[in-house]
């Protein structure tokens, strides 16, 4: 059996289906499976455009600026390497 989806009501659509016994209520019942879905591939667009743009905004925040060297972020240094140092 199919492992169910967790944004996907099967005991919602099975009662819908189970109503729909006429014409009509067959494709108001089409109609909204392809709005609902629909509406799950745009969130899913917009959150993959919010990851690839905070991926762009970090990308740009560390990226070494060629024009100042003093502007570039470093990373701590470890404390293994502030003992060291520190010898």
């Amino acid at each position: 059996m199919r492992k169910q989806d967790t944004g996907f009501d099967y005991l919602r659509y099975q009662q819908l289906l189970a109503e729909a016994v006429d014409e009509k209520k067959r494709l108001e019942l089409i109609a909204l499976l392809i709005e609902e879905h629909a509406r799950d591939r745009l969130a899913a667009q917009r959150a993959s455009d919010r990851a690839a743009m905070t991926a762009s905004t970090i990308a740009k925040v560390l990226e070494p600026s060629a024009s100042d060297p003093s502007q570039r972020w470093l990373p701590p240094l470890s404390l293994s390497l502030r003992a060291s140092l520190a010898s």
